[in-house]
């Protein structure tokens, strides 16, 4: 189904746009929720609480990219769910992934905020500068929350050339961020 049709569907307040949204895009939310938390139980009940967000939230919301829409809330619960089991410790795979994009990016906002933030704008900027293969090794690795090794193995690539090819990529967003007069 369409997800201008899933969106009709919950601004109708049809429950059937619950199931519809889980047959399209629950693979997508079990991934990201999975990569972020390493566990199944903890995945399910993220994805759950997304098809609860998103028939919370839509309507009044119209997202423009349902996909987008929902990778970012079940990203979001994800991560709260992160740092709700870390709360008083400091959880380093995540630490360390993130701090990767430190020098990039100026500060770590809530995603809807950052949404209309000149910030964000240059970064989705750059993002449409890149070849294909690099911008999703890009968005899966600090979006999804992918490993390197999975990266490398899904695409058929060596570890260190996708840990090059990141690192590469960093620092030419720093530049053009830079260049779009973001403040590092």
């Amino acid at each position: 189904m369409e997800d201008f049709c899933i969106i009709e569907l919950f601004f109708a307040r049809m429950e059937q746009a619950i199931a519809e949204l889980a047959n399209k895009y629950g693979g997508l939310c079990r991934s990201i929720a999975y990569n972020i938390l390493q566990s199944r139980q903890d995945a399910e009940e993220c994805e759950n609480d997304t098809y609860l967000r998103v028939w919370d939230t839509v309507p009044p919301v119209r997202p423009n990219s349902l996909r987008a829409y929902v990778s970012r809330i079940v990203r979001n619960l994800s991560l709260d769910r992160v740092r709700y089991y870390t709360r008083q410790k400091r959880s380093a795979a995540y630490d360390a992934l993130l701090s990767e994009l430190d020098e990039c990016i100026p500060d770590r906002q809530d995603v809807a905020q950052a949404a209309d933030d000149t910030a964000a704008q240059a970064v989705e900027a750059y993002l449409r500068t890149l070849d294909a293969r690099t911008r999703v090794l890009f968005v899966r690795r600090y979006f999804h929350m992918e490993s390197v090794e999975s990266l490398a193995q899904r695409y058929g690539l060596k570890a260190s050339s996708v840990s090059t090819r990141l690192t590469r990529t960093r620092a030419r967003l720093r530049e053009w961020l830079e260049r779009e007069g973001v403040v590092l």
